[in-house]
């Protein structure tokens, strides 16, 4: 994960995820030159489809310094490119399911923008506490396996 420009670290605390795919994304070029200073933000930001084409909401990238007129609107739609057949997929297990697309991580991948969505649950309180209690006596488990060795 070096080469991410944002990382969205509340997702995987707020949703359990099912699976994770890899989307190009439409941008405009000062968003392009926005995001290689690391200037990205992909919390609140969330992934829909519409007729039959996946679109990233919220997703703020912020204003290029040097981008005077040309600049973009930080928080706009943007289109995400997927293979027709992954469309498809999760347009079926979308469908009254109680699911819904979280971005995961913006990132370069050989000079293309890529943002890595994954199609998730919601989780209710109780499972987080569980997810919290669960890594507490992991660690707890850990801390007492290395006072054992020294």
């Amino acid at each position: 994960m070096g080469n991410a420009v944002a990382v969205n670290r509340k997702a995987r605390h707020d949703y359990a995820l099912l699976e994770s795919y890899e989307a190009g994304i439409v941008l405009q070029g000062t968003e392009v030159k926005s995001l290689r200073g690391r200037r990205a933000s992909l919390q609140e930001s969330f992934a829909g489809l519409s007729r039959g084409e996946v679109f990233v909401y919220n997703l703020h990238i912020a204003p290029y310094e040097a981008g005077n007129r040309y600049n973009h609107d930080p928080r706009r739609t943007r289109k995400l490119l997927l293979h027709r057949s992954e469309i498809r997929k999760l347009t079926g297990k979308m469908s009254g399911r109680g699911l819904t697309l979280v971005p995961l991580r913006l990132y370069f991948k050989r000079g293309k923008a890529k943002l890595e969505i994954a199609l998730a649950r919601g989780k209710r309180q109780y499972d987080k506490r569980e997810d919290i209690k669960k890594r507490e006596s992991n660690l707890e488990v850990q801390r007492a396996l290395r006072h054992k060795n020294r």
